[in-house]
């Protein structure tokens, strides 16, 4: 079991409540046609009601681009939307002045510009990566964003303003930042998993002071590999588990259930990868993995409850075909779309993990698919945009362009598509 440190013990059960009076809420109620709070959208599933967002588009010509922006600096961050605005993170100075942007959702027109963290010297990153890779999250005029290492911040959305920062947590990520903060309740929460340290923690929304760190109960096995097999990039995932919320968070070698309100591991699965990046995914029933480097798979985990090592209980199913390292895969009703960075697109049946069909797309993705009206929307880190029809036949309905390629992932607002590629920020729109 992992080890446990928790603060403010006297407020747990009012926090237990609170959590589960917010995912009721949420359960219950529609998010707005016009928010994209998080890293994936309000359901954290990058799955959209829109009906009517564009098929085709063509940038020379001008046809369905509403505007294009030039966005500063570099940063992978996908875009979080609400209030008519949007807002995504970017790194200047090879990272060592580190940004928060806000976007006027009508117009394009930058907002305001705010430097969130100045930094004398910046741990390393892969080429691939950049120093702002984490995707902020949206809620009550309040934006969340993080760099991991480099530190945590919460901004007013009305001028960018630092309300609080803690750069309390560290960790050597190798490859530079990636997963997202996400947050329920009164906390935040980020996973830690570096080659040098591997736990979770919890910052208090209020005031950013650290709520809880859960030490990551795979670390004696984590010892006997070399360190670079030690690291991931998990963005937690909240789920109701016969009537608890859990938060789910995929690190090296394990998948973890964690109490959100303590940071108490609940279970885990003993998975065979690290470097994790994709989020987990479900139906309903099932908790849709990949499992990370060298050789990845998608599995299938059992959502019950469970204690301690619930491999061999939980796992359903595994497939060894079409799975991704960096994209998030995406559930349409009983089948999963995804495609890996070979540009190959699978959908697999989500009952019993078989293929349906697998096609080649293009040449490298790492933005994840998008799924809306009957369509999965898939851009690539080239110039593409591919829409195919959601069907267990593949069926490519268009081909689009842009200047660039992205790294980041799709944001829907109404019936418009808001795109960040490697240079610009879009509004894709009928």
């Amino acid at each position: 079991m992992a080890a446990v440190v928790a603060f403010h013990l006297g407020g747990i059960m009012r926090v237990t409540l609170i959590f589960s009076a917010v995912f009721l809420a949420l359960a219950r109620s529609s998010p707005a046609a016009d928010e994209w709070p998080r890293f994936l959208g309000p359901g954290g599933n990058n799955v959209s009601a829109a009906a009517g967002l564009p098929l085709e588009w063509e940038e020379k010509k001008q046809q369905g681009i509403k505007w294009k922006t030039v966005l500063p600096g570099e940063g992978w961050s996908s875009p979080v939307v609400g209030g008519g605005r949007i807002y995504c993170t970017t790194a200047l100075d090879e990272g060592k002045s580190l940004h928060a942007l806000c976007v006027d959702f009508a117009s394009g027109k930058i907002v305001w510009d705010a430097e969130v963290f100045k930094n004398e010297a910046v741990p390393p990153k892969h080429q691939r990566n950049s120093y702002a890779s984490p995707t902020p999250l949206l809620e009550g005029g309040r934006l969340y964003v993080t760099f991991g290492t480099m530190g945590t911040a919460c901004l007013s959305t009305k001028d960018g303003s630092k309300l609080w920062e803690n750069r309390e947590l560290k960790w050597d990520h190798q490859n530079g930042p990636g997963g997202s903060v996400a947050g329920l309740g009164d906390l935040l929460q980020i996973p830690c998993d570096g080659a040098d340290v591997q736990f979770e923690a919890a910052l208090s929304k209020k005031d950013g002071r650290i709520a809880w760190k859960s030490e990551r109960s795979a670390k004696p096995d984590l010892a006997q590999k070399p360190k670079d097999m030690h690291k991931a990039y998990g963005t937690p995932v909240f789920l109701p588990v016969d009537g608890r919320t859990v938060s789910f968070t995929l690190a090296a070698q394990r998948l973890y259930a964690l109490d959100p309100a303590t940071g108490k591991e609940l279970w885990f699965v003993r998975t065979p990868g690290f470097s994790n990046v994709p989020l987990p995914v479900t139906d309903g029933q099932r908790l849709f993995i990949t499992t990370g480097f060298p050789k990845v798979e998608t599995w299938a985990i059992k959502l019950a409850p469970a204690s301690g090592d619930a491999t061999e209980t939980h796992v359903q199913w595994k497939q060894i075909k079409g799975a991704p390292t960096e994209s998030t895969p995406v559930v349409v009703g009983n089948r999963l779309f995804m495609v890996n960075n070979a540009g190959v697109a699978t959908c697999l049946n989500s009952a019993d993990g078989s293929v349906v069909w697998q096609e080649r797309l293009g040449p490298d993705f790492a933005a994840s698919p998008l799924a809306a009206g009957g369509r999965v929307y898939f851009f690539d880190t080239w110039n593409r945009a591919y829409v195919i029809e959601a069907a267990d036949t593949f069926k490519l309905l268009a081909t689009n362009r842009l200047e660039s390629g992205c790294m980041a992932s799709p944001a829907v607002v109404g019936n418009a598509l808001i795109v960040r590629t490697k240079t610009h920020l879009y509004r894709i729109e009928k």
